[in-house]
Protein backbone atom coordinates (compact mmCIF):
# COMPACT_ATOMS: atom_id res chain seq x y z
CA UNK A 1 0.00 0.00 0.00
CA UNK A 2 0.97 3.63 -0.78
CA UNK A 3 1.96 5.74 1.64
CA UNK A 4 0.35 9.50 2.20
CA UNK A 5 1.82 12.53 3.42
CA UNK A 6 0.82 15.49 4.66
CA UNK A 7 1.98 18.37 2.66
CA UNK A 8 2.08 21.53 3.01
CA UNK A 9 1.22 24.00 -0.05
CA UNK A 10 4.07 26.35 -0.56
CA UNK A 11 2.80 27.99 -3.49
CA UNK A 12 -0.68 28.40 -5.27
CA UNK A 13 -0.86 30.56 -9.38
CA UNK A 14 -4.20 30.77 -11.14
CA UNK A 15 -2.31 29.94 -14.99
CA UNK A 16 -5.81 30.63 -16.32
CA UNK A 17 -9.59 30.56 -15.55
CA UNK A 18 -9.95 27.32 -13.50
CA UNK A 19 -6.23 25.89 -14.12
CA UNK A 20 -4.32 26.06 -11.03
CA UNK A 21 -0.49 25.58 -9.94
CA UNK A 22 0.43 23.90 -7.19
CA UNK A 23 3.56 23.43 -5.44
CA UNK A 24 3.52 21.40 -2.43
CA UNK A 25 6.39 20.32 0.53
CA UNK A 26 6.84 16.62 0.11
CA UNK A 27 10.31 15.49 -0.04
CA UNK A 28 9.61 11.67 0.63
CA UNK A 29 7.83 11.98 -2.99
CA UNK A 30 10.25 14.41 -4.40
CA UNK A 31 13.01 11.95 -4.46
CA UNK A 32 11.32 9.02 -5.51
CA UNK A 33 9.13 10.28 -7.69
CA UNK A 34 9.67 9.19 -11.84
CA UNK A 35 8.68 11.53 -14.98
CA UNK A 36 5.17 10.49 -15.56
CA UNK A 37 3.88 9.59 -12.15
CA UNK A 38 0.65 10.62 -10.85
CA UNK A 39 -0.45 11.82 -7.33
CA UNK A 40 -3.72 10.88 -5.53
CA UNK A 41 -4.82 13.78 -4.00
CA UNK A 42 -7.63 14.35 -1.20
CA UNK A 43 -9.58 17.43 -1.82
CA UNK A 44 -11.02 18.04 1.07
CA UNK A 45 -14.71 19.40 1.98
CA UNK A 46 -17.30 17.50 1.07
CA UNK A 47 -15.46 15.40 -1.91
CA UNK A 48 -14.03 11.75 -0.42
CA UNK A 49 -12.58 10.32 -3.47
CA UNK A 50 -9.36 11.16 -3.85
CA UNK A 51 -8.56 12.70 -7.35
CA UNK A 52 -5.65 11.70 -9.61
CA UNK A 53 -3.23 14.75 -10.80
CA UNK A 54 -0.02 14.46 -12.89
CA UNK A 55 3.16 14.78 -10.99
CA UNK A 56 4.62 18.22 -13.58
CA UNK A 57 7.80 19.00 -11.86
CA UNK A 58 9.71 18.09 -8.47
CA UNK A 59 12.38 20.18 -6.79
CA UNK A 60 15.01 18.64 -4.04
CA UNK A 61 11.79 18.98 -1.33
CA UNK A 62 8.94 19.97 -3.37
CA UNK A 63 6.48 18.54 -6.03
CA UNK A 64 4.77 20.39 -8.79
CA UNK A 65 1.34 19.52 -10.28
CA UNK A 66 -1.18 21.81 -12.12
CA UNK A 67 -5.09 20.46 -12.43
CA UNK A 68 -7.88 21.89 -14.15
CA UNK A 69 -11.53 22.87 -12.21
CA UNK A 70 -13.76 20.07 -13.51
CA UNK A 71 -16.15 19.19 -10.45
CA UNK A 72 -16.74 19.73 -6.69
CA UNK A 73 -13.80 17.83 -6.10
CA UNK A 74 -11.26 20.00 -8.00
CA UNK A 75 -13.08 23.15 -6.82
CA UNK A 76 -12.27 21.97 -3.35
CA UNK A 77 -8.92 21.50 -4.01
CA UNK A 78 -8.88 24.97 -5.44
CA UNK A 79 -9.62 26.46 -2.25
CA UNK A 80 -6.37 25.65 -0.74
CA UNK A 81 -4.36 28.70 0.36
CA UNK A 82 -0.40 29.15 1.09
CA UNK A 83 0.25 26.79 4.01
CA UNK A 84 -2.69 24.35 4.21
CA UNK A 85 -1.51 20.94 4.54
CA UNK A 86 -2.51 18.39 1.60
CA UNK A 87 -3.35 14.72 1.75
CA UNK A 88 -1.35 13.44 -0.53
CA UNK A 89 -0.92 9.38 -2.07
CA UNK A 90 2.12 8.88 -4.24
CA UNK A 91 4.03 8.84 -6.45
CA UNK A 92 1.83 6.53 -8.02
CA UNK A 93 1.85 4.13 -11.77
CA UNK A 94 4.15 3.52 -14.24
CA UNK A 95 6.34 6.64 -15.71
CA UNK A 96 8.21 7.40 -18.93
CA UNK A 97 11.89 5.36 -19.27
CA UNK A 98 14.16 8.36 -20.33
CA UNK A 99 17.18 8.25 -21.49
CA UNK A 100 19.33 11.69 -20.41
CA UNK A 101 20.47 13.11 -23.09
CA UNK A 102 18.34 11.56 -25.72
CA UNK A 103 17.46 13.37 -28.86
CA UNK A 104 13.24 13.38 -28.09
CA UNK A 105 10.38 14.42 -29.35
CA UNK A 106 7.78 16.00 -27.11
CA UNK A 107 4.29 16.53 -28.05
CA UNK A 108 1.47 17.22 -25.46
CA UNK A 109 -2.04 18.73 -25.87
CA UNK A 110 -3.93 20.95 -23.55
CA UNK A 111 -3.37 19.47 -19.70
CA UNK A 112 -1.67 16.50 -21.35
CA UNK A 113 1.44 18.96 -21.79
CA UNK A 114 1.94 19.07 -17.62
CA UNK A 115 3.87 15.74 -16.93
CA UNK A 116 6.02 16.49 -20.09
CA UNK A 117 7.89 19.40 -19.48
CA UNK A 118 10.88 17.28 -16.96
CA UNK A 119 11.32 15.04 -20.00
CA UNK A 120 11.51 18.52 -22.30
CA UNK A 121 14.47 19.60 -19.94
CA UNK A 122 16.31 15.83 -19.18
CA UNK A 123 16.22 15.06 -23.14
CA UNK A 124 18.22 17.09 -26.43
CA UNK A 125 14.29 17.89 -27.21
CA UNK A 126 11.96 19.59 -29.55
CA UNK A 127 8.76 20.34 -28.45
CA UNK A 128 4.99 20.75 -29.63
CA UNK A 129 2.78 21.99 -27.19
CA UNK A 130 -0.93 22.09 -28.71
CA UNK A 131 -3.66 24.24 -27.27
CA UNK A 132 -7.37 25.08 -28.84
CA UNK A 133 -6.84 28.97 -28.26
CA UNK A 134 -3.84 32.18 -27.39
CA UNK A 135 -5.46 32.53 -24.02
CA UNK A 136 -4.85 28.74 -22.92
CA UNK A 137 -1.72 28.80 -23.53
CA UNK A 138 0.21 27.69 -20.62
CA UNK A 139 3.65 26.90 -19.15
CA UNK A 140 5.37 28.57 -22.75
CA UNK A 141 8.20 30.00 -20.84
CA UNK A 142 8.78 26.92 -18.34
CA UNK A 143 9.21 24.66 -21.67
CA UNK A 144 11.38 27.51 -23.35
CA UNK A 145 13.80 27.44 -20.19
CA UNK A 146 13.86 23.58 -20.60
CA UNK A 147 14.33 23.43 -24.71
CA UNK A 148 15.90 25.44 -27.07
CA UNK A 149 13.29 24.15 -30.04
CA UNK A 150 9.76 24.58 -28.62
CA UNK A 151 6.73 25.30 -30.72
CA UNK A 152 3.31 26.41 -29.49
CA UNK A 153 0.15 25.44 -31.97
CA UNK A 154 -3.11 26.29 -31.17
CA UNK A 155 -6.25 24.86 -33.53
CA UNK A 156 -7.71 28.63 -34.37
CA UNK A 157 -4.15 29.55 -35.32
CA UNK A 158 -4.69 33.08 -32.48
CA UNK A 159 -0.88 31.82 -31.18
CA UNK A 160 2.13 30.25 -32.49
CA UNK A 161 2.29 27.70 -35.19
CA UNK A 162 -1.82 27.58 -36.84
CA UNK A 163 -2.87 23.98 -36.62
CA UNK A 164 -2.66 20.74 -34.38
CA UNK A 165 0.59 19.65 -32.90
CA UNK A 166 0.82 16.90 -34.82
CA UNK A 167 0.81 18.51 -37.89
CA UNK A 168 4.13 20.81 -36.58
CA UNK A 169 5.50 17.81 -35.41
CA UNK A 170 5.32 15.93 -38.80
CA UNK A 171 6.77 19.20 -40.73
CA UNK A 172 9.86 18.59 -38.28
CA UNK A 173 9.82 14.40 -38.85
CA UNK A 174 10.50 15.31 -42.50
CA UNK A 175 14.01 16.37 -41.87
CA UNK A 176 14.80 15.28 -38.27
CA UNK A 177 14.63 11.67 -36.71
CA UNK A 178 14.42 11.36 -33.16
CA UNK A 179 15.48 8.50 -30.81
CA UNK A 180 11.91 8.76 -29.29
CA UNK A 181 8.60 10.48 -29.23
CA UNK A 182 7.07 11.25 -25.97
CA UNK A 183 3.15 12.11 -25.71
CA UNK A 184 0.54 12.99 -23.01
CA UNK A 185 -2.63 14.49 -24.15
CA UNK A 186 -6.42 14.05 -25.68
CA UNK A 187 -6.91 10.41 -27.28
CA UNK A 188 -7.62 11.78 -30.63
CA UNK A 189 -3.59 13.01 -30.34
CA UNK A 190 -2.21 10.34 -28.84
CA UNK A 191 -3.97 7.85 -31.42
CA UNK A 192 -2.36 9.81 -34.44
CA UNK A 193 1.41 10.51 -32.48
CA UNK A 194 1.10 6.39 -32.46
CA UNK A 195 0.55 5.90 -36.03
CA UNK A 196 3.18 8.37 -37.31
CA UNK A 197 5.72 6.80 -34.41
CA UNK A 198 5.04 3.41 -35.86
CA UNK A 199 5.30 4.13 -39.65
CA UNK A 200 8.78 5.88 -39.24
CA UNK A 201 9.77 2.81 -36.80
CA UNK A 202 10.59 5.27 -33.52
CA UNK A 203 9.98 4.01 -30.30
CA UNK A 204 7.32 5.63 -28.68
CA UNK A 205 6.04 6.32 -25.10
CA UNK A 206 2.23 7.53 -24.29
CA UNK A 207 0.65 8.77 -21.09
CA UNK A 208 -2.94 8.39 -21.23
CA UNK A 209 -6.05 10.28 -19.53
CA UNK A 210 -8.12 8.30 -17.95
CA UNK A 211 -11.01 8.34 -15.40
CA UNK A 212 -9.97 6.62 -12.32
CA UNK A 213 -11.50 5.73 -9.38
CA UNK A 214 -9.26 4.13 -6.68
CA UNK A 215 -5.69 4.91 -7.97
CA UNK A 216 -4.39 1.49 -6.66
CA UNK A 217 -5.32 -1.03 -8.62
CA UNK A 218 -8.74 -2.36 -6.75
CA UNK A 219 -11.88 -0.88 -8.68
CA UNK A 220 -11.38 -1.63 -12.14
CA UNK A 221 -12.50 1.72 -13.20
CA UNK A 222 -9.75 2.80 -15.47
CA UNK A 223 -8.60 -0.55 -17.82
CA UNK A 224 -7.29 -0.01 -21.34
CA UNK A 225 -7.13 -2.51 -23.89
CA UNK A 226 -3.34 -3.58 -24.50
CA UNK A 227 -1.26 -6.21 -26.82
CA UNK A 228 0.65 -8.97 -25.25
CA UNK A 229 2.06 -11.10 -27.44
CA UNK A 230 -0.86 -10.40 -30.12
CA UNK A 231 -3.08 -11.57 -27.68
CA UNK A 232 -5.30 -8.48 -26.47
CA UNK A 233 -6.27 -7.88 -23.37
CA UNK A 234 -7.04 -5.25 -20.28
CA UNK A 235 -4.79 -3.53 -17.63
CA UNK A 236 -5.26 -0.93 -15.52
CA UNK A 237 -3.98 2.62 -16.45
CA UNK A 238 -3.48 3.24 -12.64
CA UNK A 239 -1.00 0.32 -12.21
CA UNK A 240 0.76 -0.36 -15.90
CA UNK A 241 0.38 3.30 -16.63
CA UNK A 242 -0.61 5.60 -17.24
CA UNK A 243 2.74 5.16 -19.35
CA UNK A 244 2.32 2.79 -22.57
CA UNK A 245 4.61 1.99 -25.27
CA UNK A 246 2.75 2.95 -28.48
CA UNK A 247 3.03 -0.38 -29.77
CA UNK A 248 1.27 -2.28 -26.22
CA UNK A 249 -1.26 0.00 -26.06
CA UNK A 250 -4.72 -0.13 -28.46
CA UNK A 251 -6.37 3.44 -28.84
Amino acid sequence: MKKTYQCRLVKKEELCSGLYDFTVEAPEIAQSAETGQFLHIACGGASFLRRPISICDTGETTVRFIFQVKGEGTRELAKHEPGDMIDIMGPLGHGFSVKPGEKAAVIGGGIGVFPLLKIARDTDSAVFLGFRTKELVVLEEDFRAASQNVTVCTDDGSYGYNGFAVAAMSEYLTENRPDAIYSCGPAPLLRIVKQIAENMNIPCQLSLEQRMGCGIGACLTCVCETKNEGMAKYQQVCTCGPVFDSKEVVL
